[in-house]
């Protein structure tokens, strides 16, 4: 097997000549713009690594992990449309660079481009990739769906807001690492089990990024610091302070929450304050700590050889050990 950095090297090549501009201009130039943006590739490399776990040449799997990868990209077009963001990855977004109308079109045919990447395979494989990536694409939709409808809300549970990111992030996590075990041919047992792990890998990441968001070191996380606290977002730290504060904090809380000061900055600290005071913080880095775990258990009855399980534990490990 090899290195995270080896696959994202190799990924990323095969993405510059997939990207390739053609006619109509207008159409294709977005696509390849987004797609050249960057990012971790996260979902990619666990689409090629499982299919190394599972005994397949990883190259067999690029197809596979591309069209996770043009899927990723064309829901975060149109979710800039729906946020309205003016930046992606400290670029202009899409909308942003041509216009929304571009960014609706483009995004469509991404979907459509997605899809194709599978007529790359056998029928048998193409229908279990295909069925799958419908389920999936579905789920991200209705997840996108509850976290807009979470932001006029102030009664959102955990369980609420646990199957909002299981559905947003976690579910296309899961499926990358399923989509290189059916590329393998691996067993429906090991398939279904590398999806949980997947899964609860992608939660677990998820409550991270949320934990960094507040508390990451603004030099490495990325993006802003206290994003998610600037835009009133009711996150898993947001609910559990709620849940852990008296009245009168509770009070101050949703009060702070359903503001948008000039002094941001100071908003921040206050929210801040409030996650560690509460022990929001604290209960958040455990439960990241608790997916993890589950992941970590799923994994122990797949039939993989050890070596290969350590691997895919340390790659967890990285993840939640990140500070970006």
């Amino acid at each position: 097997m090899l290195s995270i950095e080896k696959y994202q090297h190799v990924f990323v090549e095969y993405l510059e000549k997939y990207s390739a501009v053609k006619e109509p201009e207008t159409l294709y130039s977005p696509i390849q713009y987004i797609l050249n943006l960057g990012g971790k590739r996260l979902r990619p490399v666990l689409t090629l690594m499982t299919s190394e776990v599972f005994n397949q040449d990883y190259k067999k799997a690029l197809n596979a992990a591309l069209s996770i990868e043009v899927f990723h990209n064309f829901s975060l077009i149109h979710d800039d449309i729906m946020d309205d963001a003016p930046l992606r990855r400290g670029k202009a977004t899409v909308h942003e660079k041509w216009d929304v109308n571009t960014g609706i079109l483009s995004g469509d045919a991404m979907l459509i481009m997605a899809y194709q990447l599978f007529e790359n395979y056998d029928a048998k494989t193409f229908q279990a990739l295909a069925k799958l990536f419908s389920k999936t694409a579905l789920e991200v939709c209705e997840g996108q769906q509850y976290d807009v409808d979470f932001e006029t809300r102030n009664d959102v549970t955990i369980d609420e807001y646990l199957k909002m990111i299981e559905y947003k992030t976690a579910v296309l996590v899961a499926a990358a690492m399923q989509m290189g075990a059916i590329v393998a041919n691996a067993s429906i047992e090991d398939q279904n089990n590398i999806y949980q792990f997947g899964k609860n890998l992608g939660i677990a990441f998820q409550l991270q990024d949320d934990y960094l968001d507040a508390f990451g070191d603004p030099k490495t996380f990325g993006k802003q610091v206290g994003g998610d606290i600037i835009e009133n977002k009711k996150t898993y730290l947001y609910i559990k302070a709620l849940e852990f504060s008296n009245e009168n904090d509770k009070a101050e809380l949703k009060q702070l929450f359903s503001s948008n000061p000039e002094d941001i900055s100071t908003k921040i600290e206050v929210a801040k304050q409030y996650f560690e005071s509460s022990g929001s913080a604290e209960v958040t880095k455990i439960a990241i700590e608790e997916y993890t775990q589950k992941a970590f258990t799923v994994l122990e009855s797949i039939n993989i050889s050890e070596e290969k399980k350590a691997l895919l534990k340390a790659f967890g490990n990285s993840l939640m050990n990140r500070t970006v």
